[in-house]
């Protein structure tokens, strides 16, 4: 299972907020490190329609990667409102099958 920490759904938070990522059942390693049973976190914003999961996810504003096996981080948005979501991604970017991902949270940044 991942999550979100925080911020909760519904939160209101500035344009720079840290997001922090939880994890049960699996262990975090970083990108290029295989080790069963382990990935690491993919923060996806206002995706829709989601990613092929059976590649691995690209790097973008929209999908953004922390393969370094981070458990939180700075995050900088323009005001809006933003759907956020987590997948943990292999050693080589691609989620696990079945996906492990957050439920999606609604924040909105002032």
């Amino acid at each position: 299972k991942v999550y979100i920490i925080s911020p909760k759904n519904g939160d209101t938070v500035s344009e720079t907020f840290v997001v922090q990522f939880g994890l049960k059942g699996k262990g975090v390693a970083p990108a290029g490190v295989m080790v069963a049973n382990t990935g690491h976190h993919h923060l996806l914003i206002n995706v829709d329609p989601m990613p092929d999961f059976a590649s691995p996810l690209p790097a973008s504003n929209q999908i953004r990667h922390f393969g370094k096996g981070q458990p939180e981080a700075d995050i900088k948005l323009e005001s809006g409102v933003y759907h956020l979501k987590l997948i943990l991604g292999n050693h080589l970017h691609v989620p696990h099958a079945p996906p492990v991902m957050s439920k999606t949270i609604t924040i909105t940044v002032e």
